[in-house]
Parts: structure tokens; sequence; C-alpha cells
């Protein structure tokens, strides 16, 4: 039988590097490692959770469970999802083992799962995950206002629940839904290019579909979740509604404003959180010109304001960290600290794009400079960490992600730059807690 204990950081990773290179003796011993996971061999290492007084990592590996099972057993992404929650959970409990991850942070297709149970035809490829028929969007201008709340016990929330049941079990954390946010939710079912058309045209009939989505369906979920589970967290997800895609004036009076409003009155409302906004490096963006010094000093103020702006309102639909995603390109002292200052942790996120093996044109350049982010990331959390008032667990009893955070990890990420991440993590010294 395999021991999870012998997959100890860095042996699981340099398994999955050999696993991946086609090795087929990596592949029989990867086998033997998911027979026995998937068994229920691993239970009693995953209610082991890592070290409050150090930084820590956590990442997104749903895409790798698919791969690993999709290549060991044949098993497609429809299966994968739907029809095992133990088999999803301890695959991606054991994959985030085999990477040498801190925190567990279970997460699915959140997208397809949010719009898949209001009849949003679908796409299911076999080794990927599923998504919205773009051909087939399930609403239009004319028909939006006949959406209705879904049933909940059945279905994709049926699936949902019974993954967050079985990571409770697993791993004693309180269960987490991850759904969509209501601008991100129209884009799938409206379609991306019809309702950026209405973001300019017609933004009065954008805000009512938000509100809409929020009262009907979303706010309806979440009502459903928390009794379920009173002890659950929600996370909504935004990246359509993020600055990079709509800008800063619309994230703010519509994607956010939104989701202050599905919000209102809901007694969960400070377990709820959107933490994936992306590309705060606009509401910051310098125009080249020939202006005085003085009026570019004047120009730069106004960013700067812009930029805290934009965070001040993201706090207000994130009070509980302070994210950094790789798509913002702001410097990590701006979050850094944003995070001392409001008294909140920090996270910081390395994006699927710097860890994909597909797209590096330079590998000896980027280990350097991923190298010289994961440390500059680490000493910023670290800093935040002894700055701020923390729980005594440094909140590794919580399900959302914290501290050095992997957005997606995949069947085509370079394990090599995984290793030189988490090996800078593993480096640091302790928390020193006041």
């Amino acid at each position: 039988m395999s021991k999870v204990e012998d997959y100890s950081f860095p042996k699981g990773l340099h398994l999955l590097t050999r696993w991946q290179a086609g090795e087929e003796a990596a592949r029989k011993e990867m086998t033997a490692f998911f027979d026995d996971a998937i068994a229920g061999n691993f239970d009693a290492d995953f209610l082991t959770l890592t070290s409050p007084n150090c930084v820590h990592s956590t990442a997104s590996v749903h895409m790798l469970g698919l791969s690993v099972l999709h290549d060991l057993y044949g098993i497609e992404s429809w299966a994968y999802y739907n029809t095992d929650p133990y088999r999803y959970v301890r695959t991606n409990l054991a994959v985030s083992r085999l990477l040498g991850i801190h925190k567990f942070y279970m997460t699915w297709a959140l997208y397809a799962f949010t719009c898949e149970p209001l009849g949003q035809q679908m796409m299911y490829p076999d080794r990927f995950p599923p998504g919205a028929d773009p051909d087939a969007f399930l609403i239009n201008k004319n028909n939006w206002r006949d959406l209705k709340t879904p049933d909940f016990t059945t279905g994709i929330p049926k699936t949902i629940d019974g993954i967050l049941s079985a990571t409770q079990e697993l791993t004693g954390v309180p269960p987490l839904l991850q759904i969509s946010a209501p601008y991100s939710l129209a884009a799938d079912i409206y379609g991306q290019e019809p309702l950026l058309a209405d973001v300019v045209s017609d933004p009065n009939t954008v805000n009512a579909l938000l509100d809409h989505l929020g009262d009907e369906v979303l706010g309806p979920w979440m009502d459903h979740h928390f009794e379920t589970f009173p002890d659950g967290w929600v996370e909504l997800s935004d990246a359509s509604g993020s600055p990079f895609f709509i800008g800063p004036e619309n994230c703010m009076q519509m994607s956010i404003r939104s989701i202050r409003h599905m919000l209102r009155d809901k007694p969960y409302a400070d377990r709820v959180f959107d933490n994936n906004f992306r590309g705060d490096f606009v509401a910051g963006a310098k125009k080249k010109d020939r202006r005085s010094r003085r009026e570019v000093q004047t120009a730069e103020d106004a960013s700067q304001e812009k930029l805290l702006e934009l965070t001040d309102a993201k706090v207000s639909v994130n009070p509980v960290f302070i994210m950094r995603l790789e798509a913002d390109k702001v410097n990590v002292s701006f979050y850094e600290h944003e995070a001392i200052k409001r008294n909140l942790p920090l996270t910081c996120g390395i994006g699927s794009p710097q860890i994909d093996r597909n797209s590096i044109e330079d590998i000896d350049a980027t280990r350097i400079s991923i190298r010289e982010d994961a440390r500059s990331f680490v000493k910023s959390i670290k800093r935040v960490c002894e700055s701020v008032d923390l729980p005594q667990d440094n909140h590794i009893g919580v399900p959302w992600p914290s501290h050095v955070y992997f957005e997606d990890i995949n069947g085509q990420s370079h394990f090599e730059l995984v290793e030189i991440i988490l090996d800078e993590v593993y480096q640091a010294d302790s928390i020193k807690r006041t």
C-alpha cells in the first residue's frame, strides 16, 4: 500500500513530473497511489492541517485531478464532476498532497456549475472541465425576466452539496460553496458580447438583469447553502465583471453593486466574499503624453486615488482578506500596505499562465523571475501576518484561499516551477506573533 508520507515535498512533484513526461513506471506508481487514495486509505492524513505558525500555500487543483483520473482510469469530465463525490474529493486532496500544497481548498468548474441548473446548454469535453455552450445562450433581452429560482435539491446543486459534505467529513473544514457572482452568471447565460454591448448602451437594463439574478437565483441558492451548512461560507467569482474586462467604473457600479444588492439584509453576509476581480492595474493606467511634470504628477495622484477607490469597493464585497492576483499587475507592496492598514490577511495569486509549460519561451529566465516573485510574496505575507490581528489558527481551518495561492494547477502546469515557488514557501521563517 502507498504511504502519503513517502511523497512529501518535493517527492510528490517529482512523481508528477515523471508521469507528465509519459514515463510508464511513474504511471504505474501514480495508479497505485490513487487506488489507495480513492479507497479511503489516506483519509486519516487528510484530517491533519498545516501549521498555523508558517506561511502556507493553497491551490485550485480540480483540473489536474481530472487529467490524472482520465489518464489512469479513463474517467471523463461529466463522470468526474457528477457521479462520485468521495472519489472527487479524495482525488483533489491526494493531488494537493502530491504537489506539497499546505492548505486544502476544494474547487470545481464553478461558472459552469452555476449556470447549468438554470437550463443553460452545456459542453462536457472528455478531458476538460465543462462550460456553457457559446452558441446556445439561455436568455436574451426579451426573456430574462422569466428566469425563475431552480430546485436546489437535485442536479448540480445536489452534486455540490455532496462534494461539500464529503470535504467536511474528510478534512474537518467548513463547507465553501463556490458560485458565480451576478455579472459573470449573466455573461455565461446571456453572452459576453451582448452583455458588453448593453453595458455601454443600456446600463439600467444590465443592472436590472443582475439584480434579478441575485434575487431569483443566487440569493436563494445561498439561503439553501446556509440552511444545509450553517457553518458554511460562500465564495462568489466574477472574472467577467472585472476591471480588466469592463473597466473599473463599471466593475464598481455594476459587478460590485449587484453583489451588495444581493447581500442586503442577509444574516450571513459576513461569510460571503468575492475575491477574483482581475486587472487592478487598469484603475491606475497612465497615458503617454507631453504634459508638464506637475500635470503628470496630478494624473498619477488621480490614478492612485482611483486604485484606492477600487480597493475600497472590492473590500466591501470581500471583508475577509486582501487578494493580489497575477492579472492585477500592481506591485505586491501596495496590497501589503492595504492589508496592514485594513487589518486583513493577504493572499497572493500565482496565475496559471505563469506556470503553463506551453507558454514559457525562456525557461531559465522564468526560473529566476518566478523565484523572485515567490520570494517577494512570501516576505509580504509574512510581514502582514506579523502586523495584523490573526486568530490562533492563522486561518488554516477556514476553506478560503490564503497566503501563496495557485489560481489553477492543471495537467499542463510546469511542475518544476511549482516546486520553485513552494520551495520559497517552505523556506520561510516561522511567523513571529506579538
